[in-house]
């Protein structure tokens, strides 16, 4: 378990890896986010939040982000959601799932991620496969150690981790204020609205392979295009 204070009088030694520049990288975010867009407001220290936000302890813009667009609609929908009675499916809310787009963007510099993909990586930092699979009752404490790793990695300009709900791809975070991952105008290179029918339809058939689906309420989506 990786509950425990980090270590003191040492230095940590983690590993890095480089997302290349010309990186396709994916996001799922509500539609008032522009597709680049970092979110600049801190979580709270110990309640809500996702399991990597920035806090006021150490508050800096952030983004996640993944490197399929599978990865990227399952860690935004998929946390907790159980199988259907009688189907085996997952359902997502037509409620929460039409507030949101999936982007594509590319990169334009090289970006030093912290790697967190491996028992070697994790190690590194002081950890193991808690601080990135543990359940969001313990998210303040993963957004301590984000702070630790800051701390001593200087370079780090974001995370890299596996996914827990799209093993084994990779999920990201980048840190806004270490430089940004794409060109300032942030256009993206595809942008699927999932309120239309065209992004809910090619969301579903992702999705599927999850035995997951967003159900299109009567009459279809008000989006059409």
């Amino acid at each position: 378990m990786g509950l425990h204070a980090p270590p003191e009088g040492v230095a940590m030694e983690p590993l890095l890896t480089v997302l290349p520049a010309g990186s396709l990288v994916w996001r799922c975010h509500r539609h008032h986010y522009g597709a680049a867009e970092f979110n600049p407001r801190p979580a709270h220290e110990y309640f809500k939040g996702s399991r990597f936000d920035a806090t006021e302890r150490d508050p800096y813009p952030y983004l996640y982000a993944a490197l399929d667009p599978l990865t990227a609609l399952a860690e935004v929908f998929l946390r907790s959601v159980e199988y259907g009675s009688g189907s085996g499916v997952r359902l997502i809310p037509w409620a929460q799932a039409s507030q949101y787009r999936l982007s594509a963007l590319r990169t334009t510099d090289d970006i030093t991620l912290l790697d967190l993909t491996t028992a070697e990586g994790l190690a590194s930092v002081w950890q193991d496969e808690w601080l990135v699979d543990c359940e969001e009752r313990e998210y303040d404490k993963t957004r301590y150690w984000v702070r630790v790793m800051r701390r001593h990695c200087g370079t780090a300009q974001g995370l890299r981790w596996m996914s827990k709900r799209c093993r084994p791809r990779a999920a990201l975070q980048f840190f806004g204020d270490r430089g940004k991952p794409w060109a300032a105008d942030g256009t993206p290179q595809e942008s699927w609205r999932l309120d239309s029918e065209e992004g809910v339809d090619r969301a579903n058939r992702l999705l599927g392979d999850l035995r997951a689906v967003i159900p299109v309420p009567s009459g279809g989506p008000a989006v059409r295009s």
